[in-house]
């Protein structure tokens, strides 16, 4: 890989993941057929989308039950609380919890990051303490220090709206991946043992769990099913790294100002995706991602991706290796696309169904 292929990918991943909010509204593809609001202005970075494809109707999305006999009220599920800081199974102390209609913004403090983190979790419309539900798990992508970005950009508050599950969104670090370091900040300890433990006993979550993710979180999120056999029911990547290489680690560490060599050290295989890919044939995959050429959600001018096109060829191994090994996996290499929230928001709601289906 040279450096300028690295450099392409980072700068993808810094113009999708470091949104404004001035721009937030103009980059949401909206469940109508390309309304005029989303046309953005061009400029010499890639730009917001400009829709020609319509989001999945509503048809298509899971309909609204009733709580099901495992979501039924039980004593273990805790009402949330604004008061006063307090320390939940899994070592993880809420120091702050905020809510807003489904939405619920929680700062923690982490003995396994020996720091606080920003979690976000969406509550199923009919929530109430003592209601158990299932976990859909939203990881974000690299090179971003402002908490999670799923709702803020990505919309999955509208995708998700139907969904009969809670779905939880952590920050992951600028370049954490999704991993304990060898030296440093124990990112999958966080998620999937603290976290984990306080969202089933705060929250009512159940051991039914799906995954998703994009970019570093597409890798997160296969890389966790792999390495966890029977904790996930379904995970999918949007745009994933899904055969990671020792390159693609120093060039993001080094914009972060971490040490490679204490992320892994030489460990790349026991967290690769591709490389763990028969650890997932028990699940069904989704992956899905462009080929760096504008298409149908980029405006116009908008330049080659190169960093999406270096993510397809990976991709592409990723695919040949999962259905050499009998895995259950759905490719959706869309072609023209490039690293941007409007197509990860448009394959969240295709993967979707595959995803709330495993839990069901």
């Amino acid at each position: 890989m040279t450096r300028s292929l690295l450099a392409a990918l980072l700068l993808a991943a810094l113009t999708a993941t470091s949104c404004a909010t001035t721009q937030a509204q103009s980059e949401r593809p909206t469940t109508s057929t390309q309304p005029q609001s989303e046309r953005p202005t061009a400029s010499a970075q890639p730009q917001p989308p400009q829709t020609t494809a319509s989001a999945r109707p509503r048809s298509e999305r899971p309909a609204s039950t009733a709580p099901s006999q495992e979501q039924r009220p039980d004593a273990t599920a805790a009402a949330p609380s604004s008061g006063a800081p307090s320390t939940r199974p899994g070592g993880l102390a809420v120091l702050d919890e905020e809510r807003a209609g489904r939405l619920v913004r929680l700062t923690v403090d982490s003995p396994a990051l020996k720091a606080t983190a920003k979690v976000e979790l969406l509550l199923p419309t009919a929530w109430r303490p003592g209601t158990r539900w299932p976990v859909l798990y939203l990881l974000d992508g690299c090179c971003r220090r402002g908490g999670p970005a799923w709702v803020s950009d990505g919309r999955a508050d509208e995708v998700t709206r139907d969904a009969q599950a809670i779905v939880v969104m952590p920050e992951a670090g600028y370049a954490g991946f999704y991993s304990d370091w060898l030296d440093g900040p124990q990112w999958e300890t966080f998620h999937l043992t603290e976290l984990r433990h306080l969202v089933e006993r705060r929250y009512g979550g159940t051991g039914r769990r799906a995954i998703a993710g994009l970019s570093m979180g597409g890798f997160g999120a296969l890389s966790y099913a792999a390495r966890h056999p029977g904790m996930f029911r379904a995970a999918a990547s949007f745009s994933g790294l899904v055969n990671v290489s020792r390159q693609d680690v120093e060039y993001l560490t080094d914009q972060s100002g971490d040490d490679p060599g204490k992320l892994w050290g030489d460990r790349i295989a026991e967290h690769n995706p591709t490389a763990l890919v028969r650890q997932l044939r028990d699940i069904p995959v989704h992956v899905s991602c462009g080929n760096g050429e504008p298409g149908p959600l980029d405006a116009r001018n908008t330049p080659r991706d190169g960093g999406e096109a270096f993510i397809e060829a990976e991709n592409r191994a990723f695919v040949r290796a999962a259905e050499a090994a009998g895995v259950k996996v759905t490719a959706n290499l869309y072609g023209p696309g490039t690293h941007r929230w409007p197509y990860w928001t448009r394959e969240l709601e295709r993967a979707l169904p595959m995803l709330l289906g495993s839990l069901s």
